[in-house]
């Protein structure tokens, strides 16, 4: 029987030396005991979270001291360090724990990996894995239909794929943000897309020439816009501009200086009437639950 990881991605942020690890858990839901054993562990884990059999976790280059104890803390990640083009992944676990470098051995978009300690029953496991670097890049698109035919969602699921096929990286998320519904501009729902995409260095400033080429030839719009982001988590200033296009009619020039503060790339497919919504569509590309909410049943701590 194959339990096999499907997938695992490491995605680098250099200036703020931060990784996003994306593992695809052979089990739908087996993958929350790892998010929270290796976030109780692992001392440079910032954030994990699951998604649906996929887990995700920030963490900070370097390496930290795991302290393991049975049932408590069984299993973390010990080091993420990069060697030229590769990422390392080392990690180390208790028992069952202790296994799952072996197990992540034939997941797509591994290169190799290294068992230092074989593990299983009652012993310590532990393995190194190697992974090519990969960068985070989200992708906002906006204004492709009319109010006659066309849907912004199906196109950008489109996009994503062929982005994919075309061997630039992988597509990892399509995220539906709704805008301010009192929009006289919106064709229907007045909602825009993130795409999210982790791209191999070489692609890193290809990707919006891409994409800009297939949406000229899909859209129907004469206001198509996107925005490009590069970066593992959108800022403060990113997402409170998205909570306020999403509560009330906001300008272009807001999400110009948006863009201009967050190094976000504009770029105008046919018209700039979608730039609006395309960085707005940037600032809850990872709260998908807030994304899809309209202003009144969102929730605010404090």
């Amino acid at each position: 029987m194959n339990v096999s990881y499907k997938k695992i991605i490491a995605m680098v942020d250099e200036q703020l030396d931060l990784v996003e690890l994306v593992e695809e858990h052979p089990c739908p839901s087996g993958s929350e005991w790892m998010i929270y054993q290796y976030s109780r562990t692992s001392p440079n884990i910032l954030s994990a979270w699951r998604d649906g059999n996929k887990h995700h976790y920030v963490f900070k280059l370097g390496k930290g001291d795991l302290e393991l104890v049975p049932s408590l803390s069984a299993a973390g990640i010990e080091s993420i360090s990069l060697k030229d083009e590769d990422v390392e992944i080392t990690y180390a676990g208790l028992a069952g724990a202790g296994v799952g470098v072996g197990l992540r051995k034939e997941a797509e978009n591994v290169t190799s990996t290294k068992i230092l300690e074989k593990g299983g029953g009652s012993k310590l496991g532990k393995g190194v894995l190697i992974t090519p670097k990969m960068e985070k890049i989200t992708v906002g698109i906006d204004d492709t239909d009319t109010k006659e035919e066309g849907a912004t969602w199906v196109l950008a699921n489109e996009v994503g794929q062929l982005i994919q096929q075309k061997g630039m990286g992988y597509y990892l998320d399509h995220t539906i943000t709704q805008l301010f519904p009192g929009n006289p501009n919106k064709t229907q729902n007045c909602v825009s897309i993130a795409l999210t995409f982790a791209v191999y260095p070489k692609y890193k400033y290809e990707i919006g020439k891409e994409i800009k080429k297939i949406l000229k030839e899909k859209t129907l719009s004469n206001k198509t816009s996107i925005a490009i982001y590069f970066g593992i988590t959108p800022s403060k200033s990113m997402r409170l501009y998205t909570l306020n296009a999403k509560r009330e009619m906001v300008s272009i020039e807001d999400a110009k200086m948006v863009a201009m503060r967050n190094n976000i790339d504009i770029i105008e497919v046919t018209g700039d009437g979608g730039i609006i919504g395309a960085v707005a569509a940037l600032g809850l590309s990872e709260n998908h639950d807030m994304a899809a909410k309209l202003p009144e049943d969102i929730v605010y701590k404090h």
